[in-house]
């Protein structure tokens, strides 16, 4: 499998089946030795014989001018035809030109219990039909005028994600509940002292389990806790999980006790992972230590701000949470986002900009810059 961490959607994490950051990514590929027929017998083979998926419940999707595709699933016995769909979600490309061609999607079906509204339709964004692989036939080489010149040798690049086909195949309410995430979710529980079915708790703990996990991962790669790049992203996810306890009434640092737990689901894969663990446990404790002596601080302030400003927070003050109190934009934004507020977002970048310049100007000054080489 593939390591993967998203970072576009950290927000959105407990709200749907489909988000997580750190996933694992399954696949196969082949360059010139097998191409369409055998990567959809193969697929179908898997998911129905290997992973015991009822065969009633999938769903495979087609570029909508792929012919030789439907006909494939219905050789293969799918019997559920296939649905076409335009080029913007089955016609893979890596560019304006290069290697492109078009892919299959296999959704699976969850059941009317997970239908979420007008989207629970296959290929949609509602609940009820989720994505289980796709398959790519890159079989084109487009040319700078558009046209599609065929490969010599057209390649298969397929990917699947552990963590949804570990939701269907074991039949749980959501991915959360798999054994990928439940003992993360239980160790959190005894901690904190709260039920994880307690509707008003359930978002929490699956944050919670989705990011102990990532950082878990993205820590025992080296990275540590920063306010730039790669560390920023880590930063957001250890004080947003940190946030969510507290929510729920627990005020201590907790998340360096989920570490244990998270290593142990990825250990049979990555038996590395259990050398990193206690360095990993110490900077997870470091950071949340750190975030915690100023959380409380921070909302104050917060709260200060929002009464003075109305519908919209300025992006100075967003700065100033940020400066001050290690309140991450996007924790800002999602607080405020729960009470109606919006916040300027211009105005904050302008802010860290202006504080950027005046730490080079101060620097600059310092004599620093004078030094001789020797």
């Amino acid at each position: 499998s593939q390591k993967c961490f998203r970072t576009t959607d950290i927000e959105r994490v407990g709200t749907t089946l489909r988000h997580m950051t750190f996933f694992e990514m399954l696949g196969n590929f082949s360059f010139g030795d097998y191409f369409k027929q055998e990567a959809v017998f193969w697929a179908w083979e898997y998911l129905t014989k290997e992973c015991g998926l009822d065969p009633k419940r999938l769903y495979p999707t087609v570029f909508k001018e792929d012919d030789e595709a439907v006909e494939l699933w219905k050789k293969v016995g799918a019997p559920n035809a296939a649905v076409r769909l335009g080029e913007d979600t089955n016609f893979w490309n890596m560019g304006p030109t290069g290697p492109c061609g078009p892919c299959s999607e296999i959704y699976y079906d969850l059941g009317p219990e997970f239908a979420s509204g007008k989207d629970d339709v296959v290929g949609g964004d509602g609940d009820r039909y989720i994505e289980i692989w796709n398959l790519v036939f890159t079989g084109f080489d487009r040319q700078p005028d558009g046209s599609l010149k065929p490969l010599a040798r057209p390649c298969i690049d397929t990917g699947m994600g552990l963590e949804r086909l570990a939701f269907c195949a074991q039949g749980t309410q959501s991915p959360f509940h798999t054994d990928l995430f439940s003992p993360i979710v239980e160790k959190a529980a005894q901690i904190i002292g709260a039920d994880p079915k307690d509707p008003k708790h359930a978002l929490g703990f699956r944050v919670i389990a989705d990011h102990a996990r990532a950082a878990t991962m993205l820590m025992s790669e080296g990275i540590i806790p920063s306010n730039v790049e790669r560390g920023y992203v880590l930063r957001r996810l250890v004080r947003r999980a940190a946030r969510y306890g507290q929510l729920m009434g627990f005020a201590r640092p907790f998340l360096n006790l989920l570490v244990p737990e998270a290593i142990e689901i990825f250990a049979p894969g990555y038996p590395e992972l259990r050398a990193a663990s206690e360095q990993v446990q110490a900077v997870m404790k470091t950071e949340e230590s750190k975030f915690l002596e100023t959380l409380h601080a921070g909302e104050a302030e917060l709260t200060k701000a929002l009464q003075k400003s109305g519908k919209n927070l300025s992006g100075a003050a967003a700065f100033r949470l940020y400066e001050t109190f290690g309140f991450p934009l996007e924790l800002t934004k999602e607080i405020c986002a729960s009470q109606g507020v919006a916040v300027d977002e211009p105005g904050f970048k302008a802010a860290s900009e202006k504080a950027s310049e005046i730490a080079r100007a101060s620097w600059k000054g310092s004599g620093e810059n004078d030094l001789a080489a020797i």
